[in-house]
């Protein structure tokens, strides 16, 4: 099997991507989609064998791949990484700025060491990625970054920090968006929602019924899935974009459109789309 993406196999032929956040759950799909659509992709994560886990599996479906180890809140590391990223590869197109995490919290328990670990992963590492990307790459070839931020609009309760975090790297999309336009890099965010992804599996147990539960609170009653995320990152890639910068895509299903407060009656022709033909379902949505 492959996978069965929307867009046409040869869309990134021999074009180079940063995912970070690469060796899981929403980074792993983007990985594969555009290693699928002709790219190389270069893999950046914490965790060596999570990465590397993910470049067996795009090398065995016939894709090219690089695995990279950093930590993106280190500058060092990170100036160094995209340097290695380039002499192995050559070349810069874009970066999917998709690392991330964060832990339940209401913020009267939060400590500044939280807050500020937190805030370092969601904001500063995304700012460090996309400024070395750029200055080392795309300011002299242009290209497309895409951040991957959360729904926080009108307040993210219970995860105070990771809110304030995606609001801050939407707000820094829109500055780097005028300010590097100049130079042909189209800036833009993707928010999703509740996807079914394996970092459902990171939360406690006792939040384990809530999770099961999100896809309720939808308009189309249904949770997310990694492929409807990684098309639209891919899409804000593509030359299908190039009019599009400064902007944040919502992949929610509508769910910060309201649905909070107006009654949701039974959905139907609600199917999702699902490409990646290695994804699986969180542990936490196929328990009984």
């Amino acid at each position: 099997m492959s996978y069965q993406s929307i867009f046409h196999p040869d869309l990134f032929k021999d074009q180079v991507f940063i995912v970070t956040g690469g060796g899981s759950g929403i980074g792993r799909c983007t990985a594969h989609e555009l290693s699928a659509l002709g790219a190389r992709v270069a893999l950046v994560g914490r965790k060596v064998e999570k990465v590397e886990h993910v470049k067996a599996e795009i090398l065995e479906d016939g894709g090219q791949a690089s695995a990279h180890v950093c930590d993106i809140r280190e500058e060092e590391s990170v100036k160094a990484t995209v340097a290695a990223i380039l002499e192995e590869h050559g070349r810069l197109n874009g970066l999917v700025n998709n690392a991330g995490g964060q832990f339940p919290a209401p913020l009267t328990n939060i400590n500044q060491k939280g807050w500020e670990t937190v805030v370092r992963t969601n904001l500063t590492g995304g700012f460090l990625m996309a400024r070395e990307a750029y200055t080392q790459a795309l300011a002299s070839t242009g290209g497309a970054i895409v951040n991957i931020v959360a729904d926080m609009w009108g307040g993210m309760p219970g995860m105070g920090h990771s809110g304030a975090a995606r609001a801050g790297m939407v707000n820094f999309t829109q500055t780097a968006a005028v300010e590097w336009g100049v130079s042909g890099v189209r800036v833009n965010a993707v928010a999703p929602g509740w996807i079914a992804s394996s970092g459902m599996d990171n939360y406690p147990e006792h939040m384990k019924q809530w999770i099961r539960s999100l896809g309720d609170n939808v308009p189309i009653k249904r949770m997310g899935t990694e492929s409807e995320v990684s098309a639209a990152i891919c899409f804000l890639l593509s030359p299908g974009a190039a009019f599009v910068n400064g902007d944040c895509l919502r992949i929610d299903g509508g769910a910060s459109q309201g649905g909070r407060v107006w009654p949701l009656p039974k959905a139907k022709n609600n199917e999702p789309f699902n490409g990646f033909h290695r994804a699986f379902t969180p542990k936490v949505l196929s328990e009984d």
